[in-house]
C-alpha cells in the first residue's frame, strides 16, 4: 500500500537561517546563506513510499532472491549470514547493500588572497531529511558518471578523471554494518584556472565550510569523509593567506610527544589477525528473524533497520524521476570521540578497533563510542557515561548529522567530541588505543584504517582543534 509522500518541503527556513547566522557570521557566510536558501527554495522533490514489488526497474532475482536493478548496475540488496563475530551476539543474519563499483567523491580547492576555497554542491538525495545537503564538487557512482541512467553528465568530473594538482587520493570504506565491501575514491584536487560555479555550486572558504559541520544536517557524509583527508599543507596555505601571506613559524611538538605511527599499526594489525568472523551470502527473502511485508523487509522485533522502496521526482538531478530501495535505520546512534587536550594544543584521541561485517578487512579503527538502536547487544559501553554526562564546557562538538542520503532514509546520528582533560584512565581495554591527532592524519592518508564514522569525527575535530601542530609536509611517524 502506498504511504504518504515526503514532499520535500524542507526544514523551517527561519531555523536554517538562524543556525547559519550563528555559525557563519562573516561576509562570506552571508553570501553562502543567500545562495543556499535560494537553492533550497528552488529545489522541488517528491519522495513517495511504494511497495518493494512496485519499484520500477527493480525486482527480486529468481535465482538468489536478491533485490537488483534490471541493468545489473547501481547496487543490490542481498542477504548475509555472519558467524564468529566478537561481542555478545556472535551469529546473525541481515540484509546488506552490495555496491561493488567504486565511485568518486571529489573536492576542488583553490588558493585565494583571503585563504583556501572549496567548490561545494547543494545536492538533493531521496533519503535526505532536510532536502538539500552540502556535498563535494563531484559525488557520483560509476553507474552515474558512465550514464547508465541516460541522464545528464556529471559536472566537473574531468577535473578528477584527468587530475593534476592532486592533494589527496585514497580509497575509503563506508558504513560496514550496512554496505558490503563498499569503497569510494576520496579526492582533493588543487586548481589554478578560473572555474565559474554552476547553478547548484558555490565556492566557500575552507574555514567557513568547517563551521558548517556545526549546523544540524548540513554537510553530507561524502563531503565529511573528503574533508577528513585534507592534508595539513592546505591548512598552512589557508592560515598564511589569512595572516597577509606571512610564513608560519615551525611548530615544535611538546616534550615527550611521540607520534610514530608504527606502534599503532602493530597494535591494529595484531587485532585484525585475530579476527575469526566469517561472512557468507544468503537469500534475501527468508533470512532468519527478518520478514518481508507488503511495504518493507524488516526485523521481526522492529530493530536495527528496514529496507523500503521509494519513487522519486526531482528537479535538479541528472535524472528527473526514478525508483529505488533505501535502508531505513531505527532511531539515532550516539557516535563520539573521547579526546584529551593539552595546553600545547595537542589532541590525543581514544579510538576503538571495530569489527563490521561489510568492511574489506573486517576491522577498522572507529569512534570511542558508537551506540544506539542499530546495535545487536543491549550492553551499554562503560565510556558512554563520559559522553552523555559530560559537563557542557567539555563538549567540544555536538551536532546531529545525516548519513548517505542516496542509500539511507533519514539516517541521523548524534556526533560528539568530549574532552576528558586527562581524567579518564590511560589504561584501556585491548581493543581501545590512545592515538594522537597527527597519527590519525597519517592513517587517513591510506585506506581501510579509519572507518566512516571516525573520519566524520576527524573532520569535526579539525573544526574545533585550530591549526594543526605540525609544519607543512610533516607527517606522523616521519
Amino acid at each position: 500500500m502506498e504511504q504518504a509522500p515526503d514532499t520535500g518541503s524542507g526544514p523551517d527556513e527561519r531555523v536554517v537561517t538562524a543556525q547559519l547566522r550563528r555559525h557563519l557570521p562573516t561576509r562570506a557566510g552571508r553570501r553562502f546563506r543567500e545562495w543556499f536558501l535560494m537553492r533550497l527554495r528552488g529545489t522541488l522533490r517528491t519522495v513517495d513510499r511504494v511497495p518493494l514489488a512496485s519499484l520500477r526497474g527493480w525486482d527480486f532475482d529468481a535465482a538468489d532472491l536478491n533485490l537488483r536493478h534490471e541493468s545489473g548496475r547501481f547496487f543490490t540488496v542481498e542477504g548475509l549470514h555472519v558467524r564468529g563475530a566478537p561481542g555478545a551476539v556472535p551469529e546473525w543474519s541481515q540484509p546488506i547493500i552490495n555496491q561493488a563499483e567504486i565511485g568518486v567523491l571529489g573536492l576542488l580547492v583553490r588558493k585565494r588572497e583571503h585563504g583556501v576555497e572549496c567548490l561545494v554542491q547543494a545536492k538533493m538525495e531521496p533519503g535526505n531529511p532536510n532536502v538539500l545537503q552540502i556535498s563535494p564538487t563531484v559525488q557520483a557512482t560509476r553507474s552515474n558518471f558512465t550514464r547508465v541512467h541516460r541522464g545528464k553528465p556529471t559536472k566537473y568530473l574531468d577535473h578528477f578523471a584527468h587530475a593534476r594538482g592532486v592533494l589527496a587520493d585514497v580509497l575509503q570504506s563506508e558504513q560496514g554494518a550496512w554496505f558490503l565491501s563498499k569503497r569510494n575514491r576520496n579526492m582533493i584536487v588543487l586548481v589554478d584556472e578560473e572555474i565559474p560555479p554552476a547553478e547548484d555550486f558555490h565556492w566557500i572558504p575552507l574555514r567557513e565550510l568547517r563551521a558548517l559541520l556545526h549546523v544540524d544536517g548540513m554537510v553530507n557524509m561524502d563531503l565529511r569523509t573528503v574533508l577528513a583527508c585534507m592534508p595539513a599543507t592546505v591548512d598552512h596555505w589557508d592560515t598564511a593567506a589569512r595572516t597577509r601571506g606571512s610564513e608560519l613559524p615551525a611548530q615544535e611538538h611538546p616534550a615527550g610527544c611521540h607520534d610514530n605511527v608504527a606502534d599503532v599499526l602493530s597494535w591494529f594489525t595484531g587485532l585484525k589477525s585475530r579476527c575469526t568472523m566469517t561472512v557468507r551470502s544468503a537469500p534475501l527473502l527468508g533470512l532468519p528473524e527478518w520478514t518481508r511485508g507488503p511495504d518493507e523487509i524488516a526485523h521481526v522485533e522492529g530493530r536495527h533497520f528496514s529496507i523500503i522502496g521509494v519513487s522519486v521526482r526531482a528537479g535538479n538531478r541528472e535524472v528527473a524521476e526514478w525508483d529505488q530501495p533505501l535502508l531505513r535505520p531505527v532511531g539515532r546512534d550516539v557516535i563520539a570521540f573521547l579526546v584529551s587536550s593539552s595546553e600545547h594544543g595537542r589532541f590525543d584521541v581514544l579510538v576503538r578497533a571495530r569489527t563490521q561485517v561489510g568492511l574489506v578487512d573486517g576491522v577498522e579503527m572507529g569512534p570511542t563510542v558508537h551506540w544506539g538502536p542499530s546495535h545487536r547487544s543491549d550492553d551499554e559501553p562503560e565510556v558512554l557515561d563520559w559522553v552523555l554526562r559530560a559537563p557542557k564546557e567539555r563538549v567540544l562538538f555536538d551536532t546531529v548529522l545525516a548519513e548517505e542520503g542516496g542509500r539511507f532514509h533519514h539516517a541521523l546520528n548524534r556526533y560528539m567530541i568530549v574532552d576528558t582533560r586527562s581524567d579518564i584512565p590511560r589504561h584501556v581495554p585491548d581493543d581501545h588505543r590512545w592515538v594522537s591527532l597527527l597519527q590519525l592524519e597519517a592513517l587517513v592518508r591510506h585506506g581501510y584504517y579509519l572507518n566512516i564514522e571516525a573520519r566524520t569525527l576527524l573532520a569535526c575535530l579539525h573544526s574545533v582543534a585550530g591549526p594543526r601542530t605540525r609544519t607543512p609536509g610533516q607527517g606522523a611517524g616521519q
